[in-house]
């Protein structure tokens, strides 16, 4: 088959691979039919999470055809549509049965926190992604649906993670009628997080970011005020202006460490690996929200140590919350928002890519060119 396949920073090219095979009676072999670049995907691109090994494939968003099923499936075929979850759980631990299935015990062995995810380094179990032709999707009774006859692949595959992040975002934030809500970061997630505030009461939705596209689309897609930083000595003095002087209710950091990482990160991340990121955001989310506000991340941080102002947090009285999305525990409320008109996930899309071309899609989106918010990625697959 052809894979993207990682060869280092910044080096990425497709390649011929094996096609996986069937290693356990609960896998499925999924040929991909669409598959997504991530934000958080670049952090690899740019060699700056630990364990990224040379001959990876990326892509943790993805949906796709059942080829082949193990033994033990019961719940899928061969033929059927699948949307995937980023996130690899077991299904039966103590955490997937309490519905924290990003935090799965079983399907990680390098760590304690995360669960596994698809394409996403040795940290998080070393799964081959879905920038590919084919993928094997472990536990495939518990992790795959098949997407329903009226959902639409390019909505489906923004379910994957993208859709269903931003409104755990919103939903972490406990947002009750009339509340503020500030997002910091309008890229998919961000933007899928302002328009979820609507959905959960939010009285006004306020997006931060410095790209004029993705303000625009905050604008336009989930219909948010939006404010440059850059056009402000201190936005959140601005913000407290916008606010009574008191703050937003609820603050979402949509950014997390930065994907280009800060100088430190490239100083030292040919031997260190370390992509912590700068806390700007994180800290801007407690410097923004009111007293006994509540801040939600969702923005991906690695393992380094970050200045976070947690003294001031902890002296406003902030509710810090916080998690990778348990994705599947998002589709019911998602699948009757889409049906019933209130979202259209693919809107924030501007870029389809053939696999082939995927090494140029990674450029662009990693130096924000084109207006690029969303890439997809095309395999060709028969």
């Amino acid at each position: 088959m052809r894979a993207m396949v990682y060869r280092g920073p910044y080096k990425i090219r497709v390649e011929e691979k094996d096609v996986p095979a069937i290693e356990h009676p609960g896998d499925a072999i999924v040929r991909v039919t669409l598959a997504a670049i991530c934000g958080s995907d670049l952090h690899l691109y740019h060699g700056m999470m630990p364990d990224t090994r040379v001959g990876t494939t990326f892509g943790h968003e993805f949906v796709g055809v059942v080829e082949e099923v193990g033994s033990g499936v019961r719940n899928l075929k061969r033929g059927d549509r699948v949307m995937v979850p980023f996130t690899i759980f077991c299904g039966t631990c103590w955490f997937c049965a309490r519905g924290l299935y990003s935090n799965c015990h079983n399907v990680n062995p390098n760590a304690t926190a995360v669960g596994g995810i698809y394409g996403y380094s040795h940290t998080c179990g070393g799964y081959d992604g879905g920038q590919a032709e084919f993928v094997r999707v472990p536990f495939a009774d518990v992790g795959p649906a098949v997407i329903p006859d009226w959902l639409a692949e390019e909505d489906a595959v923004l379910l994957t993670d993208a859709l269903a992040t931003g409104y755990f975002g919103a939903q972490l934030g406990g947002i009750t009628e009339g509340d503020v809500v500030v997002v910091f970061g309008a890229g998919p997630v961000g933007l899928f997080a302002a328009k979820s505030a609507w959905l959960m009461g939010a009285g006004r939705v306020i997006v931060i970011d410095h790209l004029a596209n993705r303000l625009a689309k905050a604008r336009t897609f989930a219909h948010a005020e939006t404010y440059n930083f850059t056009e402000y000595d201190d936005i959140i003095v601005h913000l407290k202006k916008l606010t009574g002087h008191l703050g937003a209710d609820v603050a979402i950091d949509a950014v997390g460490a930065e994907a280009d990482g800060n100088l430190t990160q490239h100083v030292t991340s040919a031997k260190l690996k370390l992509q912590g990121g700068s806390p700007v955001a994180l800290n801007w989310c407690i410097d923004a929200v009111r007293k006994g506000g509540t801040v939600s991340v969702m923005g991906a941080y690695g393992p380094m140590f970050s200045a976070v102002k947690f003294g001031d947090a902890m002296n406003k009285g902030l509710t810090l919350r916080m998690n990778q999305c348990p994705v599947k525990r998002q589709w019911p409320r998602l699948f009757e928002h889409i049906r019933n008109g209130y979202l259209k996930p693919s809107d924030v899309v501007t870029h389809r890519i053939p696999l082939e071309h995927i090494a140029e899609g990674y450029h662009i989106f990693s130096a924000k060119l084109d207006g690029c918010i969303k890439p997809l990625i095309v395999p060709d697959a028969g």
